[in-house]
C-alpha cells in the first residue's frame, strides 16, 4: 500500500513538473498550472462519482462488480470490494450459525422467550406458545407481564436478580406446572426459560403425601409402645435382671422413632403447606435471647459459654414458631456437637440482608459433607448422630423454613476449628424500631 502511495505521489510530482515547464515555454506558467489542477480535480472528481454510484447500487442487496479504475482509484475500488465481499460472508456465516440455532431451539422441549429491555417480546421459539400460549405475530413487542398476569410472577419479574425459580401454573392450561428461570444479559434484557415439571410436581406431591401419610399412622402405634416401655421401666424391679438391659435399648430406639416420625410430619407439613399471610413481626433480640437460655437449661451440664450479639432494634417479619424451631435447631445442634466448656456465638447483623449467624467452635465438620448436610436423613457421623439421638432430619427442616421466609442457610466449617451456620433473609422482612430506653433518652 505504501508503495501505491509513493507512485501516486511520483506520478503527480512529474505531471506539475510537466505542466510547469510547458507554461515556462509557452509564457504562461501561473495560467498552464491552474488548467492542469482544474483538470486533475476534475478527474477525481468524476472518480468519486463513480464511487459513489457504485456504493448506491450495492446499497441495493445485488453484489455489483467494481468500475475499472486506474493508479490509486483502482486500488480503493478493489479494497472496497474485497472488504464487502469479506462482509457479505460473515454475515452469511452469522446468519446460518442463528438459523441452526433457532433449528435447535425448535426441537427442544424448554421454553425459550427472549425479551428487551422494555420487557418486550423478541422472539421465542415453539414451545413458548405451546407453554404460554404465545402467537406470532401478534404477541411480539408485548409486554410478557401483560401476557403472565399472575401477581406472584409480576413480584418475580420485577426483581434484579433470580436466584432462585419460580414455580406457577401455565397461564393457559391448568394442569401444566411450570418452571420459570430468568437471566439477565446484554443491555438490560433478559432470557426467560420455561420447563413443564408436571411429572415431576406430580411425584413429588406422591412422595410427600407418602411421607406423611405413614408418619401419621405410625405414630399412633409407636406412641402406644412406648408408653408400655416406659411402665416396663418403671417396674423393672419386678422383672428378670436379663430384660433390664433391653427394655432400656428398645426404650432409646422407640423414643428415636418417635422423634424421627415427629420431624418428618413437621417437614411433610412445611412442604404442604403454603407459607401463612398472616405473619406478625418479633423482636430477633427477644426471640434468639429465648434460644439462648433454652440451649442452657438443657446443656447446663456441659458447661458452654453462650453469647448473643444482636442489635434490639432489629425487628423481623415471618411465622415466628417456625423462625423459632429453625433457630433454635441450629442454636442446639451446636451445643449438642460441641465440647464441654465450648463457646456458642449467635450474632446478627444488619447490611444488604439480615444475616444470623450461629457458630462453635467444636470439631468441625468436613468439606466434603457440607454440600449434603441438609439432605434428609444425611449424616457426618452415623455412631454419632445416633448416639446424641439426632434424626438427621433438622437441617432440612431449617432449609423448608427460611425457603419460606425468603431465605437461604450457608454453611461454613472447618475440622478442628468449628461451625458456622447462617440464615440469611431478604431485608424487606426487617423492620427497625427504637426501643424503650431508646425513646426514653
Amino acid at each position: 500500500m505504501f508503495s501505491d502511495w509513493y507512485s501516486a505521489l511520483k506520478r503527480l510530482a512529474l505531471l506539475f513538473t510537466g505542466l510547469l515547464f510547458l507554461g515556462w515555454l509557452i509564457g504562461y506558467p501561473a495560467l498552464v498550472m491552474l488548467g492542469g489542477t482544474l483538470t486533475y480535480l476534475l478527474y477525481h472528481l468524476r472518480q468519486l462519482r463513480r464511487l459513489y454510484n457504485w456504493l448506491k447500487e450495492n446499497d441495493l442487496g445485488t453484489p455489483v462488480p467494481p468500475p475499472e479504475g486506474r493508479g490509486i482509484w483502482g486500488y480503493v475500488f478493489d479494497g472496497i470490494y474485497l472488504l464487502q465481499r469479506r462482509e457479505r460472508e460473515a454475515q452469511l456465516h452469522f446468519r446460518s450459525i442463528i438459523e441452526k440455532a433457532q433449528e435447535s431451539t425448535t426441537a427442544l422441549e424448554v421454553a425459550i422467550v427472549m425479551l428487551n429491555a422494555k420487557s418486550g417480546l423478541e422472539w421465542w421459539n415453539p414451545a413458548a406458545e405451546r407453554l404460554l400460549g404465545l402467537q406470532y405475530p401478534k404477541d411480539r413487542k408485548q409486554a410478557i407481564t401483560n401476557l403472565v398476569r399472575e401477581p406472584v410472577f409480576i413480584e418475580y419479574f420485577n426483581r434484579s436478580h433470580y436466584e432462585t425459580p419460580l414455580k406457577l401454573t401455565s397461564p393457559v392450561d391448568p394442569d401444566l406446572i411450570l418452571e420459570f428461570q430468568i437471566t439477565n444479559f446484554g443491555a438490560g434484557e433478559r432470557l426467560m426459560l420455561i420447563r413443564d415439571i408436571s411429572q415431576l410436581h406430580r411425584l413429588e406431591m406422591m412422595r410427600k403425601d407418602f411421607v406423611g401419610n405413614v408418619s401419621h399412622e405410625l405414630r399412633t402405634p409407636i406412641t402406644v409402645i412406648t408408653g408400655y416401655l416406659e411402665t416396663m421401666m418403671d417396674d423393672r424391679g419386678n422383672l428378670p435382671q436379663r430384660w433390664s438391659r433391653p427394655i432400656e435399648q428398645m426404650a432409646q430406639q422407640s423414643q428415636r422413632m418417635e422423634n424421627i416420625i415427629r420431624d418428618l410430619l413437621t417437614l411433610s407439613q412445611l412442604e404442604t403447606r403454603a407459607a401463612s399471610r398472616q405473619q406478625t413481626t418479633v423482636q430477633l433480640h427477644s426471640l434468639l435471647s429465648d434460644i439462648k437460655q433454652d440451649a442452657e437449661q438443657v446443656f447446663h451440664e456441659k458447661r458452654q459459654s453462650f453469647t448473643l450479639t444482636c442489635d434490639p432494634e432489629i425487628y423481623i417479619r415471618g411465622n415466628i414458631s417456625e423462625l423459632y424451631s429453625a433457630m433454635s435447631n441450629l442454636v442446639l445442634n451446636a451445643a449438642k456437637y460441641t465440647q464441654a466448656e465450648g463457646e456458642i456465638k449467635l450474632t446478627a447483623t444488619l447490611g444488604q440482608s439480615l444475616q444470623v449467624c450461629i457458630s462453635d467452635n467444636g470439631p468441625g465438620i468436613g468439606a466434603q459433607h457440607l454440600p449434603r448436610l441438609t439432605e434428609r436423613f444425611y449424616r457426618v457421623d452415623e455412631s454419632r448422630s445416633t448416639d446424641t439421638g439426632g434424626t438427621g432430619l433438622g437441617l432440612a427442616i431449617v432449609k423448608h423454613v427460611l425457603a419460606r421466609h425468603e431465605g437461604k442457610l450457608e454453611i461454613r466449617s472447618q475440622i478442628g476449628k468449628g461451625s458456622e451456620f447462617t440464615c440469611r433473609f431478604p431485608k424487606e422482612r426487617v423492620e427497625l424500631r427504637e426501643t424503650q430506653q431508646q425513646a426514653e433518652s
